[in-house]
């Protein structure tokens, strides 16, 4: 591997990284600043998208309507994958569209979301003279003066930034997060043409004015917070600081005189993927343990602490390669860009959303949601009809229990009638939440399908569901 290595001759403090105000774009980045690179692209798609359903359509007159609905199938699939290319390619907000489109089932429809999962992988990275030239500007020093040595291949590149392992004039390993340089200057403008796509996309949805409006509301939101690492970097010490009394989980901890808005400098653990089992069998690890920490861990932040990294994926999830891992394993968290600190409203109603839910009772449960804005005006009659579907489906009239497994299935239920039902309105933190969730108990099935994830997070569950002794009653706590 190619590596920068630079001189391990003591540096002193850089000078104050540059303020986060506007900066002239560099020449190189005019055209992404203006749109223009993004607008080409952007046509690009949907000209192929328009040709293709051009083609189909020539294609009915010839051969009838037979197979029509099967050509329109393979149609809207390949587009969809087209579009995640296409969104993957441009990197930034178009990137994480896709991500946050991938998570909005009540918006879009599975053959769509399921290829914009892909975007969270790994996208090609930029050359070291790139990374060389933010990471100086933003630190105020050469390279050589910041680190004693700077990896050239990153260690990942994804949606807004890739890392780079790096060696402090300490000797002190760190892995430092350097967002893509244009990112910045081009913001105004990939947000204008973001929005543009949204109205088409969701053009022909009913309700879409208000709903286009805060479904973008939400998600430029979150691509500005994300493009602040300093947010991140109080996000990884404060939920390192929840889970510190857990010797089992490890948050890296931020260097902070080598971290600005737009490079995040954190400590390096060597460690091996959750997902890899070669290595998890060389360290002697079973995968149960790991399991059981990650368990621990995000049940603690979802329902104790109300912060929680929001990305659980294998990607974010590693076990730390060092002597005895066997007999008790340490699991590593890294890229606290995506996380939530709940509302206390909203945790207020998710936590009543759970007991309605455990005990069936649908008036409670529809109330909460009108609470929480989430029924258009006039979708009350098919909300209403939707949810007692899915409580009649859970079987009997008895109240259910926290360890029972239908309440572990309840997601895929939930997520097909709310595809189905017109007039919902999901916040987008709770479908976050929800995600994680998710998430959490997909991994757990991947990584040891015998573990009983549900008993693992149960204390968890109660201790949230406890706080609920004292509160006022649901009509006098209307938030809004």
């Amino acid at each position: 591997m190619e590596s920068s290595r630079l001189s391990d001759t003591a540096a002193p403090a850089p000078a104050p990284p540059a303020a986060l105000g506007p900066r002239r774009p560099p020449l190189r980045f005019g055209l992404r600043a203006l749109g223009i690179e993004q607008g080409l692209r952007l046509l690009g798609c949907l000209a192929a998208l328009l040709a293709a359903r051009v083609a189909d359509a020539l294609v009915d007159l010839v051969s009838g309507p037979e197979r029509r609905a099967e050509r329109r199938a393979r149609r809207q699939t390949r587009g969809a994958r087209r579009v995640a290319q296409t969104l993957g390619a441009l990197k930034g907000p178009f990137a994480k569209a896709g991500q946050f489109g991938a998570l909005r089932y009540d918006v879009l429809p599975e053959a769509a979301r399921a290829p914009l999962a892909s975007l969270r992988d790994r996208v090609p990275p930029l050359p070291l003279r790139a990374v060389r030239a933010l990471v100086e500007a933003e630190l105020g020093a050469p390279l050589e003066r910041l680190f004693a040595h700077f990896e050239a291949e990153p260690l990942g590149a994804a949606s807004i930034a890739q890392v780079h392992r790096a060696t402090l004039h300490s000797g002190e390993a760190v892995a430092v997060k350097v967002q893509y340089p244009w990112l910045r200057h081009s913001l105004r403008a990939d947000l204008f043409l973001l929005r543009a796509v949204l109205a088409l996309a969701l053009r022909r949805r009913a309700g879409t004015a208000l709903d286009r409006d805060r479904l973008f509301r939400e998600f430029a939101d979150g691509v500005r917070e994300e493009l602040d690492f300093r947010r991140e970097a109080q996000v990884a010490d404060s939920i390192g600081r929840n889970l510190a009394a857990d010797p089992q989980i490890v948050v890296p901890r931020v260097v902070a005189q080598r971290s600005t808005g737009r490079v995040l400098t954190m400590t390096y653990h060597a460690a091996v993927s959750i997902r890899d089992r070669d290595g998890l069998r060389r360290l002697g690890v079973a995968a149960s343990d790991v399991l059981a920490v990650i368990a621990r861990a995000y049940a603690k932040q979802v329902f104790v602490d109300g912060l929680f990294h929001a990305d659980p994926h294998p990607g974010n999830l590693f076990v730390l390669d060092e002597p005895g891992a066997a007999r008790r394993p340490r699991v590593l968290f890294v890229d606290f860009g995506l996380a939530r600190r709940l509302d206390p409203g909203l945790r207020r109603e998710i936590r009543r959303g759970i007991y309605a839910l455990l005990q069936r009772d649908l008036e409670a449960f529809v109330g909460g949601m009108q609470r929480l804005e989430m029924i258009a005006p006039g979708a009350e009659p098919s909300v209403r009809a939707s949810v007692s579907t899915l409580f009649e489906g859970l079987g009997g009239g008895e109240a259910l229990s926290l360890a029972d497994a239908e309440v572990v299935s309840l997601k895929d239920r939930a997520k097909a009638l709310l595809q189905e039902i017109e007039g919902v309105r999901l916040p987008n933190d709770l479908l976050l939440y929800a995600k994680t969730l998710s998430y959490l108990f997909g991994l757990g099935a991947e990584l040891a399908p015998d573990v009983d994830l549900m008993r693992l997070c149960t204390p968890y569950l109660v201790q949230f569901l406890a706080e609920r002794s004292g509160e006022p009653p649901p009509e006098a706590s209307v938030d809004r």
